[in-house]
């Protein structure tokens, strides 16, 4: 699962707070949204990429880098049309932060919330007998990207199996 951190923020004082606390916590920082290395995931860098979103192509940039596994500092009001469309982008990926102080939330919460939506559908429609062809066509997914989600799913739940991760997604989901 991507683990990366994700803000969009109103202002570079913003920025520079959340910035400082991530380079305290190890993230490397980097000042643009353009992504150069050639591999394609880029979550174990712990590479956090920032700077202002003047225009849908930076927000593009943004949201490719997030995808590729890169942490996100974007500048941009949250409340613009351009700055809901970034924060709607990057949302589809985990969550997003719009406060400089808010932090990701700990391992104590519960981590079917912290699961994406698209890979809650998946799990859930698997809870209900559902193949993971017919799960991927109903969320309007490939099978290949559903069954990255449903890999990412099983890493974050902790278990080696789909039956399992199932299971593990329906017990967690009662109890939370």
């Amino acid at each position: 699962m991507n683990d990366a951190p994700r803000y969009v923020v109103p202002s570079a004082t913003d920025a520079t707070t959340v910035l400082r606390r991530l380079a305290r916590d190890g993230w490397s920082t980097r000042e643009g949204f353009a992504v150069a290395e050639p591999a394609w995931d880029l979550a174990s860098a712990r590479l956090v990429l920032f700077g202002r979103v003047p225009d849908a192509d930076t927000v593009r940039l943004a949201v490719l880098a997030a995808a590729r596994g890169a942490g996100v500092v974007a500048i941009v009001d949250p409340a613009t049309e351009l700055g809901r469309a970034l924060v709607d982008d990057l949302g589809r990926l985990g969550p997003v932060y719009r406060d400089p102080d808010d932090v990701p939330e700990s391992d104590a919460e519960s981590v079917v919330s912290r699961l994406i939506p698209e890979q809650r559908a998946l799990l859930e429609r698997l809870a209900d007998g559902e193949t993971i062809a017919a799960a991927a066509a109903a969320e309007f997914l490939s099978l290949r990207t559903a069954n990255r989600r449903i890999a990412q799913a099983r890493e974050a739940l902790g278990v080696r199996t789909t039956r399992e991760a199932v299971l593990a997604y329906l017990r967690q989901r009662r109890s939370g």
